[in-house]
Order: C-alpha cells, then sequence, then structure tokens
C-alpha cells in the first residue's frame, strides 16, 4: 500500500509533531500532506522544521496564503497526494501502530473502496479530562456491527436503527474511484464538513468495516477543539444541524436514481432540526407549512412524521 495521509494543520503548535511521528510510525504511510491553513500560532515553523526532518513530510499552503477551514484545506491535500489511497488525520489526533493492518488485507479486494473503523479518546491533559469526560468518557466512536457497503448510506441516516459512528482519522479511501466517483469531496462548512462527506462518500463508494471493536486512532481532547465547542453547547448544536441536514437534502434532491423514501427521509431530518432550533410560534407554523407541503406524502404513508422524536436526534 501507498498511503497519503492528508492533515490540515490549524492552531495545533502543541499537537502536530504528536500527530506526524505516529503516523511516521505506519509503515503503509507513503507521504504525509500538511496543509497549513494560516494559524495564528506557531504550527508553521514546526510543519517547516518536521518537513525539513523527514523526507515523507510535505508542507502546503493555500495559493493566496488565507485561512479557508479544514474542509478546502482536505481538497488541497487531494489535489497534491500522489499515493494509491488517501488518508486523513486532525492535526490534534494521532494514529495507533494498528492504523492500516486491515486495510492492507481488506483493499486486495478492488471492490473495496474505502475502509472504516474505531476511535479512541486520549486527554491531553486532566482539566481537559475533568471538563469533557461526561460528553466523551472512555468510549469508543465505532460502527457497532459489520454491515455490507449497501447498507452503509442509509445506516447513517438512521434508517436502520442504532448504526453507530465512524471518524474521518479512521478512513481509508482508493483514490482512483474518489477521483472518478465524486466530482465534489469536502464543502465549506463550519462544522460537520467531515460528516456531510461520510454521507455522499457511502452513496458513491463501497465502504467496508475494518478493526470495530478497538481503536486504530485517538481523538485528541483538549480545551480548544471544535467538537468539544459543540458537546458542551458552546455551539448551538441544532444550528450545525440544520446547515448539515439542508446540504444533503439539496445534493439528494439532485440525485435522480436516489430512491423516493430517502428522500423523504432526508427532508423530514431537515425539517425536524429546523423546527427544534425555531422560536414556539414559529414551531407550529413550520408544522403547519409542512403538513400541508407533504399531504400526498402523509396520505400514502410514506412519510411518518415524529417531529418530537426526529427534533432529539442527534448525528
Amino acid at each position: 500500500m501507498k498511503v497519503s495521509v492528508i492533515i490540515p494543520v490549524y492552531n495545533a503548535e502543541k499537537y502536530i509533531s504528536r500527530a506526524v511521528e505516529s503516523t511516521l510510525q505506519c509503515n503503509e504511510v507513503y507521504e504525509i500532506i500538511l496543509i497549513e491553513d494560516q494559524s495564528p500560532d506557531n504550527a508553521l515553523e514546526i510543519c517547516k522544521s518536521l518537513a525539513g526532518q523527514y523526507e515523507k513530510v510535505k508542507l502546503f499552503r493555500h495559493g493566496d496564503g488565507k485561512n479557508h477551514g479544514a474542509g478546502e484545506s482536505r481538497n488541497l491535500g487531494i489535489e497534491k497526494a500522489t499515493g494509491d489511497f488517501l488518508a486523513f488525520l486532525d492535526a490534534d489526533d494521532y494514529y495507533l501502530p494498528n492504523r492500516f493492518k486491515a486495510e492492507s488485507i481488506l483493499f486486495q479486494n478492488p471492490e473495496v473502496e474505502g475502509v472504516y473503523g474505531g476511535l479512541g479518546v486520549h486527554y491531553y491533559s486532566d482539566t481537559a479530562k475533568e471538563q469533557y469526560y461526561k460528553v466523551f468518557g472512555d468510549r469508543l466512536t465505532t460502527v457497532y456491527q459489520k454491515h455490507p457497503p449497501a447498507s452503509v448510506f442509509p445506516g447513517q441516516l438512521g434508517m436502520k436503527g442504532s448504526f453507530g459512528l465512524f471518524s474521518i482519522d479512521t478512513l481509508t479511501l482508493r483514490r482512483e474511484s474518489l477521483l472518478n466517483k465524486m466530482d465534489i469531496f469536502f464543502k465549506n462548512l463550519r462544522i460537520h464538513e467531515d460528516s456531510e462527506f461520510f454521507f455522499r462518500l457511502s452513496y458513491y463508494l463501497n465502504l467496508y468495516p475494518g478493526f470495530l471493536d478497538c481503536p486504530v486512532a485517538m481523538r485528541g481532547v483538549h480545551d480548544h477543539n471544535r467538537i468539544t465547542e459543540i458537546e458542551t453547547r458552546k455551539i448551538k448544536p441544532c444550528t450545525t444541524k440544520i446547515l448539515l441536514w439542508k446540504e444533503i437534502r439539496n445534493w439528494s434532491e439532485g440525485e435522480e436514481r436516489m430512491p423516493e423514501d430517502i428522500k423523504v427521509h432526508i427532508r423530514r431530518m431537515h425539517q425536524s432540526f429546523e423546527i427544534a432550533n425555531a422560536p414556539l410560534l414559529k414551531k407550529g407554523i413550520l408544522i403547519i407549512k409542512y403538513l400541508v407541503c407533504d399531504y400526498s406524502l402523509i396520505r400514502n404513508g410514506l412519510y411518518n412524521i415524529n417531529f418530537r422524536k426526529l427534533s432529539t436526534q442527534i448525528f
């Protein structure tokens, strides 16, 4: 295997060295692509030092030298990658030695276009653990059982019961499949750009499970990563979910081959988060609006609305 690992770097001077060194321990890694995204700290200088120290490490920045966010930084990394396979790592996370062990076997099958696995948790300080343990605990972020590729997309949508989650850090893709089957990679969303990518990715590519019962990478939890701000309600989760599901809805409505029941489910999820985030009076107006607009679906039994239940679901 020749794996290109893409790492967007922003405000990560404390963590990027560990991320890179954890990647270098994997023999399957062909190159490490750092996309420095106009960090306000000393991350650029550390990236330059790493690129000078290790032959496999390559450093790039956006053409205008400005901050573009994680999604566009990963897109630039995909453009620069030359390996046969693509993997991703957030700059404050790190790989474990078994990161590509399942992948090295699974990708021998040409039908396998992507592999996902389990993600563990590492607290960078006692303060971070004290503050965020109630959010993450010591739980493994994983898909709960092995599913065939055709079940991954509806599973992520919540159409197959309790499915679980996989992470950008544990995803490995066949580069040729990604480039041939998807025109748009990561979108420029402030939050959930990876989740939006996962939805579309699992629709177009055949994704297979790797190690699900043990971690292949670790999520680094500290005081300033974005996910902790969402999980602890510093950023209102319903607001970000509306934007996520709006993107998924817009995409799905343009997919002629997508089954109608899946489109209906996606539209329902988007509407449920809109209602959950609306003031009380507007909630009633939205419910009436959606009931009227989708009356034919309700009448035909295709649209079983339970807004109260849906509004509590967080992907």
